[in-house]
């Protein structure tokens, strides 16, 4: 146990008043003195350091900084009946707070190296900007935009119409509008024509994605009454066909994209579907998902449907994402007859979750993309990734070998290995592109936690290194990668 006086002499000579010199060790007085020896905020902001931290990260931030680490001290006098590390010298103190400032000044939404194999990865957000969407944000970032305004006529006129005809273009739909998300789109067409009313659903599609989007809970906000047909594996004509009544809103569809039913199934393709619609007068609606606009079979790629043979199968509207496997922003996009979107356009909802200028501007840049589909590869940066040879992946594995064995020591293996990537955000769940990694793994059974250790490291760095930890190895895909050059470079500091 230590004495009272040792105690004492871990105080600083900014904080120790002398007064408590001649103290007997008790407890209840020991804790008195250590509570007493802390510093009074503004008696730290006097000091030179103080002044300089005021001057240097303003006085609020230093204020909060020192109140919050005095109220940390305290709680550890509490647990502990001593002072804790960071204010055991006027030095450790100083330095406790210049470190605590500048992580706050440290951006949470920092640039990371995506190696984990999943090029649209939800949670490091998605598709990544091609250079043209990049620029053409920048661009509308830096100043004022012709959002709303006709350039030809030198009047105001609607923000979505740029995308509108870009869309009409490219899917042959009569109209399109566009929100922040497709979730958003979602509400938006079940808020503008089923409030109040009925929609039929296949029970095999009532889908959750994400963290919590679930169709059920969506038509519940919007005011509508969902309607289950069929069972969770076999739907039929029928099913729809018997569930048809006069408060009918329309029949919905989802793409299964981030789910599949194998096995013993059945269900009903939109063009059936539309049918069946128009014999009742009744729109169908279709939640497509990721969204392509191009045929991915071209690429080797797994099949997904796009918006043109969906729109040519006689469905009257489709949402899809504009940060999946379109390439682009985050964005909802929903195209079809010209007098459902003017309806979707004149609801009060479509103001709420309309999108600003610069996702505006960098999806109209990656739309243009389409129009030239045999440079489509080269200049859209999340097909880029996505086609990609094994040829390529595997030369530039070889330098990060190089650079990881330099960095790194013996206490670890370092190897290139086929890898299995995947398309990520729902698309094409048990699909499967092939890959190559760099792995990394402990020189001896011993040592697992290494890896751990080492997986750590790699978070840690100032542009963090993301790859995934499967059977005791860390495995660094390279089809997910954005750029090899800044990743080397990111790695000199491991």
């Amino acid at each position: 146990m230590r004495t009272q006086k040792q105690r004492r002499n871990q105080v600083s000579r900014l904080i120790i008043p002398a007064k408590n010199a001649n103290l007997t060790p008790k407890k209840g007085i020991i804790m008195s003195a250590l509570y007493q020896a802390l510093p009074a905020v503004d008696k730290l902001l006097k000091t030179p350091q103080g002044e300089q931290f005021v001057a240097e990260f303003g006085h609020s931030a230093t204020v909060s900084v020192s109140r919050e680490m005095l109220q940390q001290a305290r709680e550890h006098i509490k647990r502990h009946e001593n002072l804790p590390h960071f204010l055991q010298t006027d030095e450790a103190t100083f330095q406790y707070i210049r470190q605590q400032l500048l992580l706050q000044q440290q951006v949470n939404i920092k640039s990371v190296h995506n190696l984990t194999g999943t090029v649209l990865h939800t949670n490091l957000g998605r598709a990544l900007w091609s250079p043209a969407a990049q620029q053409a944000a920048l661009d509308a970032m830096q100043g004022n935009v012709a959002l709303e305004y006709d350039l030809a006529a030198g009047e105001r006129s609607h923000r979505d119409n740029y995308i509108s005809d870009l869309l009409q273009q490219l899917t042959g739909a009569e109209a399109a509008c566009v929100v922040n998300n497709n979730a958003a789109a979602v509400l938006l067409i079940l808020a503008t024509f089923a409030q109040g009313k009925e929609v039929i659903i296949s029970r095999g599609e009532l889908i959750e994605i994400g963290g919590a989007f679930r169709i059920p809970d969506i038509m519940a906000q919007a005011g509508c009454k969902l309607v289950e047909v069929g069972t969770t594996n076999r739907t039929h004509l029928k099913d729809y066909r018997n569930a048809i009544n006069e408060n009918t809103a329309f029949l919905m569809k989802v793409h299964s994209s981030n789910y599949q039913i194998c096995g013993f199934t059945h269900s009903v393709d939109e063009q059936a579907l539309a049918e069946l619609g128009k014999e009742f007068g009744i729109p169908v609606i279709t939640d497509l998902g990721s969204g392509a606009l191009i045929d991915l079979k071209q690429f080797d790629l797994p099949e997904e449907p796009t918006v043109q043979e969906k729109l040519q199968q006689g469905l009257d509207l489709i949402s899809f994402s504009g940060d999946k496997l379109l390439g682009g922003p985050q964005a909802g996009i929903i195209v079809g007859k010209k007098a459902l979107i003017q309806q979707l356009q004149a609801h009060p909802l479509k103001r709420v979750l309309r999108c600003d200028k610069v996702t505006l501007a960098g999806l109209e840049a990656t739309l243009r993309l389409y129009l030239q589909p045999e440079k489509i590869t080269e200049k859209l940066t999340a097909l880029h990734l996505l086609t990609q040879t094994i040829a390529q992946l595997q030369a530039q594995a070889e330098q990060l070998k190089v650079r990881l064995e330099n960095r790194l020591n013996a206490d670890y293996v370092i190897a290139i290995e086929p890898s299995e990537a995947q398309v990520g955000s729902g698309s094409q769940p048990l699909a499967r592109i092939p890959s190559i990694a760099v792995t990394i793994a402990p020189a001896t059974e011993k040592m697992p936690t290494k890896i751990t250790a080492l997986f750590a490291r790699l978070l840690a760095l100032p542009q963090p290194v993301i790859g995934r930890i499967e059977r005791d190895k860390i495995w660094l895909d390279l089809r997910s990668l954005a750029s090899l050059d800044r990743l080397l470079d990111s790695l000199e500091t491991l």
